[in-house]
């Protein structure tokens, strides 16, 4: 089945305090965003990539192409995202053509273990949907509209990661609905659009990069040697 990845990386790095996107910010010596390219050209080389990025900022990417090549071996489908995350992925979907197998993946999350994004791909293809999750840690409560509050049960409860996998034809149908405030990840989209939803094992260390003390937090992953 053909198998493509659509990298959404929208960040302006207002979190970060600095001007530069996240995306483009140096981890170890590369931008994180090369470093979560090259973890799913290690799945596998063959991968077509769609990068959705804001249109002012393929300048810059263009730059950092020519600077770190590695990645590049195979050719990127690279489209303007839009003003929301629903519909950036939507922009990428727009260049798949064929039937097969498609990942939604925050540029932003550069330590994706490649198991994680191969079971991603196995479980999309048996069962349609592939969400990457883990158990929460800590206790949780909810807050209701008058400010009281209730403790949930954390052993029931699953904090959501990418790579969100879908065959493709699933995810196309999903994406005709009209965008809602609701739509928070693609999961959330395909469940609207009546799609059950199948998680898998995440990873502890595929965190989000968005503030400073994830980007130290990075930064000491990557010292200690983050898993594949």
């Amino acid at each position: 089945m053909k198998r493509y990845v659509i990298l959404v990386a929208g960040g302006s790095g207002s979190r970060m305090g600095v001007s530069l996107p996240k995306q483009f910010l140096s981890l170890a010596g590369k931008p994180i965003l090369i470093h979560t390219l090259e973890r799913f050209l290690d799945y596998s080389p063959d991968l077509q990539v769609i990068l959705c990025l804001p249109a002012d900022q393929f300048s810059y990417w263009n730059q950092l192409r020519q600077q770190y090549p590695l990645p590049f071996s195979l050719p990127i489908i690279e489209t303007p995202g839009g003003a929301s995350r629903f519909q950036s992925v939507r922009n990428g979907l727009q260049h798949i053509t064929t039937d097969g197998l498609v990942a939604v993946h925050d540029g932003v999350r550069p330590f994706v273990p490649v198991s994680v994004i191969s079971n991603s791909f196995t479980l999309a293809a048996e069962k349609g949907s592939a969400i990457a999750a883990v158990s929460a840690k800590d206790s949780i409560r909810l807050v209701h509209n008058d400010s009281t509050n209730e403790a949930l049960d954390r052993s029931a409860l699953r904090l959501v990661q990418t790579p969100q996998t879908f065959q493709i034809s699933l995810l196309k149908k999903a994406f005709e609905q009209v965008e809602s405030p609701l739509f928070t990840d693609d999961a959330s989209v395909a469940e609207a659009a009546g799609y059950p939803i199948h998680l898998l094992e995440g990873s502890y260390e595929n965190i989000k990069i968005t503030t400073p003390e994830d980007l130290a937090f990075a930064e000491a992953l990557l010292q200690r040697g983050a898993s594949h």
